[in-house]
């Protein structure tokens, strides 16, 4: 296997047949130019990022990465597949997360609010007309969807939501019955210490509701093999979304794998939705 300290590397036997070609994505992504840059969250935390411009004035992706992750871990083909699309990217390093500052991840309910950092980030300092798509796998898809009930500058087109779940509870409850634990009995648990811990109400950390006041177009993306995220649960998302929408499994493909099991089918669903929308 690869040097885990040299190529961070999602683990599982699902991942293990791409680990050459993720090892690939991330040399070439480490060799292209970027500008470190960096946000002040509402709650003072100091954000990182990475942000690579082969096309100046061009469309621009910000792209958050899933639970305990990290943005080379989760999003380095992503770079490759936005310069491939001929688009700017992005890269976030979301709360308590890689180079980024805090000690909890909360599921979305507050990185959905970095999101708008992020955003103004963008508009402030690198192109105030720029067109800006909100991508995210897996917790970073549930993030942007969350953001997408907020308010956006009317810079903010679209999201992508690769992978995401319907809830934080919804998902909480799937891995501790995985784990063949009392959800029923520990979710009280989980809802306090998400309160005194991560000053957060798990309540919050809902896609699907969020879905129900999306105000931009959102684009979903799920491999029908993904044994950690249910497919369903992307099924849900895209049935509570009151915006524009489209629903596109890759067959086949495990968790956050969908980009690498069929890239055609990813990046030409993609075209076909943002196209209209980036004009």
């Amino acid at each position: 296997k690869p040097c885990e300290e040299e190529f961070p590397l999602p683990r599982g036997k699902a991942y293990e047949p791409y680990y050459d070609e993720m090892v690939g994505w991330i040399k070439e992504v480490r060799k292209m130019k970027y500008t470190d840059v960096s946000v002040k969250s509402f709650d003072g935390l100091t954000l990182r990022g990475k942000y690579f411009e082969p096309f100046p004035g061009a469309p621009i992706e910000i792209l958050f990465h899933g639970y305990r992750g990290s943005s080379e871990r989760d999003l380095i083909g992503g770079v490759l597949r936005c310069r491939a699309l001929g688009r700017n990217a992005l890269l976030v390093d979301q709360r308590a997360g890689g180079r980024s500052e805090g000690r909890v991840t909360t599921f979305g309910a507050k990185e959905s609010r970095d999101c708008l950092s992020w955003v103004d980030l963008v508009i402030n300092n690198i192109n105030k007309d720029a067109k800006v798509i909100l991508t995210g796998v897996s917790m970073g898809a549930a993030t942007v969807m969350i953001a997408a009930s907020k308010d956006m500058p009317k810079n903010v087109v679209g999201v992508l939501a690769d992978c995401g779940y319907s809830s934080a509870e919804d998902i909480i409850k799937k891995v501790m019955q995985d784990m063949r634990l009392p959800s029923a009995l520990l979710m009280p648990f989980v809802r306090l210490g998400a309160r005194l811990f991560g000053g957060f109400r798990i309540e919050d950390a809902s896609p699907v509701d969020a879905m129900r006041n999306a105000k931009i177009p959102v684009i979903f993306i799920h491999g029908d093999s993904d044994d950690f995220v249910p497919h369903q649960m992307s099924v849900d998302c895209y049935n509570a979304c009151v915006a524009k929408k489209q629903l596109v499994t890759v067959n086949g493909a495990g968790h956050g794998l969908a980009f690498p099991v069929n890239s055609e089918k990813y990046m030409s669903s993609l075209n076909d939705f943002f196209n209209p929308l980036l004009i």
